[in-house]
């Protein structure tokens, strides 16, 4: 019963096993530290986010209004940036945070996660499936875990080696300046009607409601705004395809500085056999790293900076883990677990350095 709990795959030296007893006792601590939280959550949270979509809606009504005189450089410049700051806080801040059902207790239709639809290509129900669900329940479970190199990438030893990938340094590329459609797409599973594991007619089904949400998407960027600009149509048209370029790069930087980074681990489907809450608990650290910045950055990220501790506690208010962390890291070192914590510039080079290194047939 006491025995060390091992993972059967490639372990990470910065972190010890654990007795079963051990994770029990992670589990207590960790609950712990969110159930301080939730006695807290009440009226600042419900100001915060209100805030955030307030300043969401001025700085798009701004940013595009500044790109009606785009003609003038400086115009152009100042409404592409507040463009894409607005859709950068509606995706990361107050999108993603949203529809993690982290302000359901608020009862207003506007915050609540089974309702919010988000400033994307993709449509919320599908990112519900693939991200809420399949992720945060099997997060860095291969074979499980879509979001492990989202079907194009070799990130880690375990996944298995193809000839494609020697080309993902170059298609990782496009697929960082158009991140929003990979999220799209996702969870088409487009691969499993090549094998025969999904009809076609199913894919059509499947395709009818994102076909919807494209379309609505293209209109409003790529057809009313620049049609409404009139001499400045080209300027805005040009802004809006910068804006969402601005933004697919910073979603892409970091969501992959937070799962695949030098000491992120994979593990096999047989960590879910008898699984408990404490073993849960340490596969979303081992799994998971931040990123060191100022409080603007962290908001910046929709406080996915915090990764670790979102993967702890998805459904607490994503404001809440700055303070929660250095709780979170205490534990971590109590228990001999790495809290996996660098600058964005380190992470993205380990990030850089996974892409090229298992582009190659490596086994470690």
């Amino acid at each position: 019963m006491n025995m060390p709990i091992k993972m059967q795959y490639f372990k990470n030296p910065k972190n010890g096993e654990l007795t079963q007893s051990q994770l029990d006792a992670l589990a207590r601590e960790l609950d712990a530290i969110k159930q301080e939280v939730l006695d807290d959550i009440g009226e600042k949270d419900a100001q915060y986010i209100r805030r955030v979509y307030s300043t969401v809606r001025y700085s798009s009504i701004a940013g595009r209004a500044c790109l009606f005189a785009g003609w003038f450089p400086p115009a152009w410049l100042l409404g592409t940036a507040l463009l894409g700051f607005s859709k950068i806080m509606e995706n990361m801040e107050l999108g993603h945070n949203v529809m993690h059902g982290q302000y359901d207790w608020m009862n207003d239709p506007k915050f609540h996660g089974s309702t919010y639809e988000w400033d994307i290509v993709g449509t919320a129900d599908n990112w519900r499936q693939t991200h809420n669900y399949k992720h945060h329940t099997y997060t860095n479970i291969k074979g499980m875990d879509d979001d492990i190199g989202y079907g194009l990438l070799r990130l880690f030893p375990e996944q298995r080696w193809k000839p494609g990938f020697l080309l993902q340094p170059i298609y990782a590329i496009p697929f960082c300046l158009l991140f929003q459609w990979g999220v799209a797409i996702q969870n088409l599973e487009i691969g499993k009607v090549w094998f025969g594991r999904k009809t076609k007619q199913e894919l059509k089904e499947e395709w009818k409601p994102l076909q919807t949400k494209i379309t609505k998407q293209l209109f409003k960027d790529y057809v009313f705004f620049p049609l409404i600009a009139g001499p400045a149509a080209l300027p805005v048209l040009a802004g809006n395809f910068v804006a969402n370029g601005i933004r697919n790069i910073w979603t892409f930087s970091i969501i992959f500085c937070g799962h695949f980074t030098k000491d992120v681990e994979v593990f096999p489907k047989t960590v879910l056999e008898n699984e408990s809450r404490g073993h849960w608990y340490m596969r979303q650290i081992r799994g998971s790293s931040n990123l060191t910045g100022s409080e603007a950055f962290h908001i910046l990220t929709g406080h996915l900076s915090h990764q670790i501790e979102h993967h702890l506690y998805p459904d607490i208010p994503a404001r809440r883990y700055r303070k929660m962390a250095p709780k979170v890291q205490a534990v971590c070192e109590k228990y001999g677990l790495n809290y996996n914590n660098a600058s964005l510039l380190k992470q993205y080079g380990s990030v850089i350095k996974r892409i090229a290194k298992y582009a190659f047939p490596f086994k470690k």
